[in-house]
């Protein structure tokens, strides 16, 4: 009898363990393979054939369709560089240079994966559309109130996250350093505007 109440208390523990792991790995975005580069972060295996478990998990529950490995990868940014939250009723910048894309896109989402609602129905840039310095560098401000050049508004939202999505690419799994992919420096105001 004790045997028995042995093995089922074991069996118990690993499960609670096992689906602790995938839950935590499900909504904290952790999983094999990643590239991380200042405060973006990339699953380049995600669109391949070579999706590890959790990350497929988390493709499905989330509804995502992935950019497959040979068409780009995607970036996402929760914080600013110093590891801050992105918090839309303060002013954000998003500046310096992409890594070499042929296009790319810069997008405002909510943490549940909307689009951030503002009353101009911009949601985000793409690489056609951004005013640049003359050395090809751009600034990106992201705050509640209107601001001169490259502005998206923020709908004052407590959270939001961002996606920068790069296609044609030589950016992937190899990449591990930012000296071989230049990505834009995310800074938070230290006041609220």
């Amino acid at each position: 009898m004790r045997l028995l109440i042995g093995a089922l208390l074991s069996l118990v523990v690993a499960a609670a363990i096992g689906l602790g792991a995938t839950w935590l790995t499900l909504t904290r975005g952790v999983a094999f393979g990643a590239v991380t580069l200042g405060a973006w972060t990339a699953y380049p295996r995600a669109g391949s054939a070579d999706i590890d478990p959790y990350a497929r998990a988390a493709v499905s529950r989330g509804g995502l369709l992935p950019l497959g490995l040979g068409d780009g990868v995607a970036f996402l940014a929760r914080t600013d560089d110093a590891g801050r939250a992105l918090d839309g009723r303060c002013n954000v910048r998003v500046a310096g240079t992409t890594p070499q894309a042929r296009y790319f896109t810069l997008t405002l989402y909510r943490p549940d994966g909307a689009l951030v609602a503002n009353s101009l129905g911009r949601y985000g840039f793409t690489s056609q559309e951004l005013v640049r310095q003359s050395d090809g560098s751009f600034e990106i401000v992201l705050a509640p109130r209107a601001r001169p050049g490259n502005w998206l508004p923020t709908g004052g939202v407590e959270r939001y996250i961002l996606l920068l999505r790069l296609y044609d690419t030589p950016v992937g799994i190899a990449t591990r350093a930012e000296r071989e992919a230049p990505m834009p420096a995310i800074t938070a105001a230290e006041t609220c505007s």
